[in-house]
């Protein structure tokens, strides 16, 4: 992944180089953390509003902010008259993603698994894997992208577009997949999620290169003030990684074999969403810096979103909630092994203008 990383900024040699031994070491001291100073993760969870950990928010929104500083603003009304990249994510998204979820994860807890998971338990996982399903990424997409070299004012349209469809239809497929009734979205948490990771970062982009572009000039922006950022991304996905796992220590040393359970569904459905958003984009002759977001927008999940409802519906203590922390667990490993698939198989797409 190195050379991939590498193009998008000369600092990253080193970080780029080891980049699958540096998350392994960050799940590794989180996790230590977690055990050893117990004291951390507690403190830091007193930092938490409508299940948004304040301080994971501040490290996502470094992540994006670079990002947010290359979209030219100009370019978003250009990407709005593009619609097959936005048909690939909201199909794969809304009409495949959570059946193929409820179909994989039902097979897994309630066929493969039976012996080692007791039946209603098996339900419960599920259920929080169903929750998983039906919520694509809001924040960390724009990581993904910027990773992979994604057009970041088109990211962003595909993001505003599943937020807005996110509030009409996650609560009726919830709903219909787990026979429940009462699914109750937590929209405190939908919408400081959208103002923390989208709208924040959007504008202080916006401003940020409006500001520079004024008094320095753009060729400075580009070359110089840009550049400030080239380690930023990777850094705060690191420290992003020690922060979660540390709050998940207890969960995994408690539930080993459960947890490894749970993840394989998990990575299977995270795997078959990539391929064919990524498939479909292939033959649709989309751009590859459209292609690649368009599939890790509906790899990866909203788990804030996820977790919220797991507890609201199931309960804290619950195998809905553990299946939905589990998600969260797997995501950064898995998206960061589905960018090196896409940043080594951009040749695919360069026939594509």
């Amino acid at each position: 992944m190195s050379n991939e990383v590498n193009k998008q900024g000369g600092g990253l040699d080193f970080f780029g180089r080891y980049l699958t031994i540096w998350v392994a070491l960050c799940i590794v001291v989180g996790v230590a953390i977690g055990q050893l100073v117990p004291s951390f993760p507690e403190t830091l969870s007193k930092f938490e509003y409508a299940q948004v950990s304040i301080p994971v928010a501040i490290l996502i929104w470094l992540m994006i902010y670079p990002m947010m500083l290359k979209i030219d603003f100009s370019s978003i009304i250009e990407a709005t008259k593009k619609p097959k990249g936005l048909t690939v994510t909201c199909v794969t998204n809304w009409l495949i993603k959570p059946f193929t979820m409820y179909l994989i994860a039902g097979f897994f807890f309630k066929v493969v698994f039976k012996a080692f998971i007791p039946s209603d338990l098996a339900t419960d996982y599920l259920a929080g894997a169903v929750l998983l399903g039906a919520a694509p990424c809001t924040a960390m997409v724009f990581v993904w992208s910027h990773l992979t070299d994604g057009d970041p004012a088109y990211t962003l349209v595909q993001v505003a577009v599943n937020d807005i469809i996110l509030l009409f239809a996650f609560a009726p497929i919830v709903a219909f997949l787990l026979g429940v009734s009462d699914v109750i979205v937590p929209y405190d948490t939908l919408f400081l999620s959208v103002v923390l990771f989208v709208v924040i970062p959007l504008a202080g982009g916006y401003f940020s290169r409006k500001y520079i572009i004024k008094n320095k000039g753009i060729d400075y922006f580009e070359n110089v003030f840009l550049k400030k950022f080239d380690n930023i991304t990777i850094i705060g996905l690191l420290l992003t990684l020690v922060i979660i796992f540390s709050f998940q220590g207890e969960v995994i040393m408690n539930n080993p074999l459960h947890i490894g359970l749970i993840a394989v569904p998990l990575i299977i459905q995270t795997f078959l969403i990539f391929i064919i958003a990524y498939g479909w984009s292939k033959v649709w002759k989309l751009p590859y810096n459209v292609a690649a977001p368009a599939s890790m927008i509906g790899a990866s999940n909203f788990f804030e979103l996820a977790v919220a409802v797991a507890i609201s519906l199931f309960g804290l203590q619950s195998g809905a909630a553990l299946a939905t922390v589990v998600g969260v667990l797997v995501e950064v490993p898995l998206m960061l092994t589905l960018v090196k698939i896409a940043n080594s198989t951009s040749y695919w797409f360069k026939e594509v203008k």
